[in-house]
């Protein structure tokens, strides 16, 4: 294999001094790699598409652990490795499959034809690459895979996991974020000059079994989808991810909310609505929920301290997630009774019949296709599990100008109550009770705006007087649309058939 710098000479020199026997100790760079990978393979495998009948990259494939685990599925799966040793031993784990070939290649140099697989895997590779070699492969993968076709990436994140003693360490350990926007930033040409391939963001977390058993939540998992995409398409951002992070939900905007609504929440009423609301589903012990559009985590850690169960809290909005989880850590809130995921909704696929409860708050607005989303929530539900959600709503009449441009600088799809029912009906679920609760998000709003007015010197100390004036401004406007009765708002309860 050709040098190609000093630091690839680097980078090959460690892994010959950790790839003496081939072992999983090696690969993982642990001395309780075994007692890992009972927790930790499978787990990673759960996040993954399902590869039935489709064509496979691994990248860094090692000694076989996932490679011999995507055969058992996949049309065909290709597991490329730079060190000889880990191919050596791949083959001996996969000689039974007749779908997998393996190269042994530095992945800076693979060539792939353009549209040739489905899905790209990745785990514990990036971050033996330098950036430019990091920026180049994400782009090559747009290139070697078909449209809608996934990219999964794992990576070490801020300092190294394994516990094997090392005398020099090559690896570049990133912050996520740094992933995650080139991730997304990356774009090839497209048979149409109005598009654009690019990747689209369906899932970031941590690794539950780090956190679990090295107390590390800095193990980080990414799928991504390759997607057709134009700029007006997500209000000027190459992404809708990028239009929340960097517009709706930045930081600021936020801890704005958070000040107004309460420690913890984002959504209308606070602590308040959340306690009415969940008092409503009847929640066990031991039971998991799915909260949908989790903001900063107010709703999920109400329902682990109060009813004792578990919650899968997800949101697009990464700055959300990131200070959901420092919330977790000042709440006292367990990331395993809490996991939070950096998640699409509408891409995001759970096992069947998982769910005890599905919850939302004011979140649903932002998605179009409400019908393949219910129908998503209610596959993942147990029969019997229960669905709650509150939303911005509209009126069944013709509305103002004003409130359609309001609507349209926002990216909201919003229905009537009655709509929205109907819908949730359509995608099959039962007992669904479809109320006008307009009357509780004024009685909200009015009791926010007189918190507001109250604290105003604290506010603007804390923030500035332009961030007060937008706050109150923006109550006094939803009420303005409430009165002229453009804008409703609905909580919409509903249960799977037990049969």
């Amino acid at each position: 294999m050709p040098v190609l710098n000093e630091v690839r000479t680097a980078m090959m020199e460690f892994w010959q001094d950790h790839s003496k026997d081939g072992s999983i100790e090696e690969m993982m760079l642990d001395n309780n790699a075994a007692t890992m990978t009972e927790e930790e393979l499978p787990e990673i495998l759960s996040y993954i598409p399902n590869v039935s009948g489709k064509d496979v990259v691994e990248l860094g494939a090692g000694i076989g652990r996932f490679t011999k685990e995507l055969a058992k599925d996949a049309k065909s799966v290709l597991a490329v490795d730079f060190v000889d040793k880990f191919i050596d031993k791949n083959k001996q784990e996969t000689s039974k499959f007749g779908n997998v070939q393996h190269r042994c290649v530095d992945v800076t140099k693979l060539q792939l034809p353009k549209e040739s697989t489905d899905f790209v895997f990745s785990n514990w590779l990036l971050m033996y690459l330098q950036d430019d070699e990091v920026k180049n492969l994400i782009k090559e993968t747009l290139s070697w895979l078909r449209e809608d076709g996934y990219l999964f990436c794992r990576e070490s994140c801020y300092h190294q996991s394994g516990n094997k003693d090392r005398k020099a360490n090559p690896t570049k350990y990133r912050e996520p974020g740094m992933y995650e926007a080139l991730f997304t930033s990356l774009e090839i040409p497209t048979d149409n000059n109005e598009e654009v391939f690019g990747y689209d963001l369906v899932l970031q977390k941590s690794v539950d079994a780090y956190y679990k058993l090295k107390n590390n939540k800095n193990q980080i998992v990414w799928l991504l989808q390759k997607v057709r995409r134009t700029k007006s398409s997500n209000h000027g951002y190459r992404t809708f991810q990028e239009f929340l992070d960097e517009k709706q939900y930045s930081v600021n905007g936020i801890l704005r909310y958070e000040k107004i609504f309460g420690r913890t929440f984002v959504s209308t009423g606070g602590l308040d609505t959340t306690k009415e609301f969940v008092d409503r589903l009847n929640l066990k012990k031991g039971e998991v929920v799915l909260d949908i559009g989790c903001g900063i985590g107010g709703s999920a850690f109400y329902m682990v301290k109060e009813y004792g169960v578990k919650v899968v809290a997800i949101d697009l909005s990464s700055n959300m997630i990131k200070i959901g989880m420092e919330r977790a850590e000042e709440m006292g809130v367990s990331l395993l009774d809490v996991q939070f995921e950096v998640a699409d909704a509408t891409k995001r696929m759970y096992p069947d019949s998982y769910f005890d409860v599905v919850y939302s708050r004011d979140t649903i607005l932002h998605i179009k296709d409400k019908l393949d989303l219910f129908k998503r929530f209610y596959r993942c539900l147990k029969p019997g599990g229960r669905l709650l959600i509150s939303d911005y709503a509209c009126s069944p009449d013709e509305h103002s100008e004003q409130f359609k441009a309001y609507v349209k600088q926002r990216g909201y799809n919003l229905l009537s109550p009655e709509q929205y029912g109907k819908v949730l009906e359509e995608a099959g679920f039962v007992n669904v009770e479809a109320d006008d609760r307009t009357d509780l998000f004024v009685k909200s709003l009015e009791k926010e705006l007189v918190r507001t007015e109250k604290i105003k010197d604290e506010f603007v100390g804390e923030f500035s007087l332009k961030d007060y004036n937008d706050i109150v401004g923006g109550w006094k406007d939803k009420l303005q649309r409430t009165a002229a009765g453009d804008q409703r708002w609905g909580v919409f309860y509903a249960e799977k058939p037990v049969h």
